[in-house]
């Protein structure tokens, strides 16, 4: 369940990434040089990474059913954290492998002004499908700070994208460097060196990426003025005396799922329970159409929420 602005920065992501890939690939043939192997097997896991994020949308989108009474949201995220692996396992490998093998056995580069040309055109293609992923996360970041804001993001493709570009144009920079170097001083051995730089850029991003999508995974609970806001909608139903949130979870990141204890007066009827329920359900709906399951335990609140007694109660959406 991924936004359409989202999934306009992975469709850039993956047109832009595929061909730098294709020029990268030819360049380093045509050029022998390490680096730009490096940058190319890059861009291809890149590519490879923005398909997998597409299908975990397309997963993620499928409707709850028996199997699955909650639906599939969390497909997005073990689609992520795979991208994450696959970063660090194909794309930080095969660089870190190929750096070292250029460091043992150094090789002339032949024609390097076909690898500055290469760089250049994939710094275009890069920093356009990275302009669209910045532009599309300062609007959902609001105030917050860049870092801050990844830690709350629930949505993965968002900001590995923004990661997975922000590394390539470095890795551009890393790959020019070593090039530019390695022809001047006539030391071809600092061509394996930045492939080598490249694998422990790509490395590192891949560990950020995977330590946030594994929370994601896990579970991680709304922001906490979806909360605010359901407590503010409790108080507008008279039948209920006290509330209290026992939990908030993402499924996706528009799929949230609410667990709450409610202490209802002690002179209503089951029928005025039951209707002061719906009532309830039809607020939070109505101002979070990103809530898709809440589940009621009616008691009267004499102890922690967590270790209080009784059954739950799932209330869903209204029917049209």
């Amino acid at each position: 369940m991924a936004a359409s602005s989202t999934k306009t920065v992975v469709y850039a992501a993956t047109t832009g990434n595929a061909l730098v890939a294709l020029t990268k690939f030819l360049a380093a043939w045509w050029t022998g040089s390490s680096a730009m192997l490096s940058e190319a097997i890059h861009s291809l896991v890149d590519t490879g990474n923005q398909l997998l994020l597409l299908y975990g949308m397309q997963r993620a989108a499928r409707p709850p059913d028996e199997l699955h009474p909650l639906g599939y949201g969390r497909e997005l995220y073990f689609w992520s954290f795979v991208v994450a692996l696959l970063m660090f396992t194909i794309g930080a490998g095969v660089a870190l492998y190929e750096g070292v093998q250029h460091l043992i056995a150094p090789l002339q580069i032949a024609d390097p002004l076909v690898s500055y040309v290469v760089l250049g055109c994939a710094a275009v293609f890069e920093g356009t499908s990275w302009m669209i992923a910045l532009r599309e996360f300062r609007k959902a970041k609001g105030d917050l700070q860049y870092y801050e804001a990844v830690l709350r993001s629930k949505d993965p493709p968002a900001f590995i994208v923004l990661f997975e570009d922000s590394a390539a144009l470095l890795g551009l920079a890393i790959a020019f460097a070593g090039t530019f170097a390695a022809e001047q001083l006539a030391l071809p051995w600092l061509d394996g060196a930045a492939s080598v730089g490249i694998g422990l850029l790509l490395g590192i991003t891949a560990l950020v990426l995977a330590r946030e999508s594994k929370e994601l995974l896990i579970g991680e609970p709304a922001r906490p003025a979806l909360r605010r806001s359901i407590m503010e909608l409790v108080r507008k139903v008279p039948a209920i005396e006290r509330a209290q949130i026992v939990l908030t979870v993402h499924l996706a990141p528009e799929q949230v799922v609410v667990a709450l204890n409610l202490e209802f007066r002690d002179d209503l009827t089951t029928p005025e329970i039951e209707q002061a329920t719906r009532e309830l359900e039809r607020l939070i709906h109505q101002a979070h159409p990103e809530v898709i399951a809440i589940f009621v335990k009616p008691e009267a609140m004499v102890q922690p929420p967590l270790r209080a007694t009784g059954s739950w109660r799932r209330i869903g959406r209204p029917r049209e």
